[in-house]
């Protein structure tokens, strides 16, 4: 047994020493694989050394960047959408009331094709064209309505001006769109209706034009566009009754008519005000020592507006008729008195006016001594303005009343309160506690909120309605529908009496006090701007198509014209050329009463080229000067001597 014991202890050790053997190959061979690896890798970088970095590092470095590539993609594409700020026009409404508004659509869809069909099918042949664009129109379900402003800085020359013209035109063909475009040198302001797609389309149409001058990134090699991060402000499902019925492009100087363009323009990108979003805007609002600006006219005023806290800000109304007033009021010596040690706010439905406002106040702070020592603390202004601020704020935040607005809507509440109204009126008192729970508590009385008084018998309204305007000064009436009712039944006319709450309040009583006092401002205004301005000083103009008019027909070739409606107290030499400017004028004979001498406002001029009149017979109709003048081509009598010796123009 010791024998045996002694074989097998033997045969153990032998067993135990191959398997160490077999471990210790099994590592070894682990070993080399591993150095031979190494090995090869180490060669292929060496062959690779010739190209600074080995492959194997230019594939992380790839995969890496292409990773951030993707991220930045990711995130320019957030930025695009958040560009978009879009909601629905029944986002509140009860779902029965949903259920009805969009019945009701498509009930005014079916009745408007069965009227296209039955004026089609009478129509002649070469109509068809025509109809069959309208009946595509007649299939859209609910309406989408787009706002949106961008100035462009520096402006567009002549020939890039065209260009973006044709292209917001075309594009807005192509998509369907309907509304108003006023196109400038300085930029876009549009208010356009179209499609839920087409509106959409036609913002990423104009997210890619480089406004006739291509840009590039100096640091990411990408195009810049001149769009690339302008705020669209979409608002769906309107009925088809609130889309405009045609695409207008207008021509205009400015976007927004304040009187500022050329070298009275203060610059935005160097002077524009701090943007705030709206959640910001309503906590400065709360801030003490502040101002709020209501950049809008009056009348819009007069129906909705902001309400701070006590304690909070103090609104201001410049109670402006029109933009151009802005200027002037901004110089007045109790304007700087209510800046003064301020905070300043400003805001407008959409944005576009606080910007030259806003900019106008901040180069003032740095250019003029006077605004300078008022030491006003900020200049900040809201975007996106109210139109945006209602999307953050559907109850409302701290507003009041209903927001004037250029569109079919006329006016209208924050959402919630919207939705609030429509449910009383299309579903009766019945559906307020149900409306009330979805709404999140906003009580019904504050549909009920009305700022307005009718201008005929004083009673709590807020809708202009109807083509009346106040006869003295031209603004919309805010007229209840029982006064308008009553005035066109004859039953009690609204007389010339019935103005305005503004020119009640300022006493203004006719066309021409209020024309007298305009004339003594403005005139004080210039004499201040060309104080300041010196050498760059171009006269104010009100010109439409002052841009890039184009001439009307000349076929007979007549090269005199006359001119009548100018304003005899303001018309010179001087600013009746820049009114009429391109075209060249060679004399002008200014026709003069036959007893005093005195100009009163007409005359006959010469032009140096046919074309040239054309380019004068555009500007007919314009108003320059507070007065709207009237432009007609006019043959010499043959029995007169024309042109009349003496009227050469001094340029000429």
């Amino acid at each position: 047994m010791a024998a045996d014991d002694e074989v097998e202890l033997k045969m153990a050790k032998k067993s135990k020493h191959k398997m160490k053997r077999k471990r210790d190959t099994d590592e070894e061979r682990k070993a080399k694989k591993k150095h031979k690896k190494e090995k090869k890798k180490l060669k292929k970088e060496s062959m690779d050394d010739s190209d600074g970095e080995s492959s194997v590092t230019v594939a992380k470095k790839a995969k890496k960047a292409a990773k951030k590539a993707k991220k930045e993609k990711a995130r320019k594409q957030k930025e695009l959408d958040e560009k978009i700020v879009s909601s629905s026009a029944i986002e509140f409404y009860p779902d029965d009331l949903k259920t009805l508004q969009l019945a009701k659509n498509q009930e005014e869809e079916k009745q408007k094709a069965e009227a296209a069909a039955a004026a089609a099918a009478a129509a002649a042949a070469a109509e068809k064209k025509e109809r069959s664009a309208a009946n595509r129109v007649n299939n859209i379900n609910n309406i989408t309505l787009l706002l949106f402003y961008q100035y462009v800085e520096p402006c567009w020359d002549d020939d890039q001006f065209q260009v973006a013209l044709k292209f917001v035109t075309d594009q807005g063909n192509k998509y369907g769109l309907t509304g108003r475009m006023r196109v400038a040198k300085e930029g876009l302001n549009c208010t356009l209706t179209g499609s839920h797609d087409g509106v959409r389309n036609w913002c990423a149409a104009l997210r890619t034009f480089d406004g006739g001058r291509s840009k590039i990134d100096q640091v990411t090699g990408e195009k810049i566009t001149e769009f690339a991060k302008t705020e669209f402000k979409l608002t769906d499902d309107l009925p088809p009754k609130q889309r405009f019925p045609k695409l207008h492009a207008f021509e205009v100087v400015e976007i927004v008519n304040y009187g500022l363009a050329g070298s009275r323009a203060p610059e935005i990108a160097k002077y524009g005000g701090t943007h705030l979003e709206p959640e910001d805007y309503n906590k400065k609002m709360c801030e003490k020592d502040t101002v709020i600006i209501d950049v809008r006219n009056h009348y819009e005023a007069n129906i909705g507006r902001f309400n701070p806290p006590e304690g909070g800000a103090k609104m201001i109304d410049p109670m402006m008729r029109k933009s151009t007033e802005f200027p002037i009021w901004l110089d007045k010596p109790e304007t700087k008195e209510m800046l003064r040690g301020k905070q300043v706010l400003m805001y407008c439905t959409g944005g576009v006016r606080c910007e030259r406002a806003s900019a106008l106040l901040k180069q003032k702070i740095e250019t003029e001594d006077d605004t300078k020592s008022l030491g006003i603390k900020g200049v900040y202004q809201l975007q996106g303005g109210i139109d945006k601020y209602f999307k953050e704020f559907p109850e409302g935040g701290l507003w009041k009343g209903k927001n004037y607005v250029f569109d079919k809507r006329f006016s209208h509440a924050p959402p919630k309160v919207e939705a609030v109204d429509r449910t009383k009126k299309v579903l009766g008192d019945d559906e307020v506690a149900k409306v009330e729970k979805i709404v999140d508590g906003i009580p019904a009385c504050a549909a009920d909120e009305i700022l307005g008084a009718c201008e005929g018998c004083s009673k709590p309204w807020d809708m202009y309605r109807g083509k009346r305007r106040c006869p003295t000064c031209g603004v919309p009436s805010l007229i209840c529908r029982e006064c308008f009712e009553n005035d066109k039944a004859g039953i009690r006319k609204l007389g010339r009496d019935v103005r305005c709450d503004l020119c009640v309040a300022e006493d203004v009583r006719n066309k021409q006090q209020l024309r007298e006092r305009e004339e003594r401002e403005m005139k004080e205004y210039e004499k201040n701007i060309k104080q300041k301005l010196g050498e760059k000083y171009e006269p104010y103009m009100q010109r439409k198509h002052a841009i890039t008019r184009k001439p009307k027909p000349n076929p007979e070739r007549i090269t005199r014209l006359f001119l009548k409606n100018m304003c005899a107290k303001q018309m010179d030499e001087e600013k009746l050329l820049e009114f009429l400017h391109p075209a060249k004028v060679t004399h002008i004979q200014w026709l003069t009463d036959r007893n005093s001498g005195a100009f009163y406002g007409s005359a006959f001029i010469e032009v140096k080229t046919a074309e040239d009149a054309g380019s004068v017979l555009a500007v007919n109709g314009t108003t320059v000067l507070g007065r709207r003048i009237t432009v007609k081509y006019q043959k010499p009598d043959e029995k007169s001597v024309w042109p009349v010796p003496g009227t050469e123009v001094s340029s000429s």
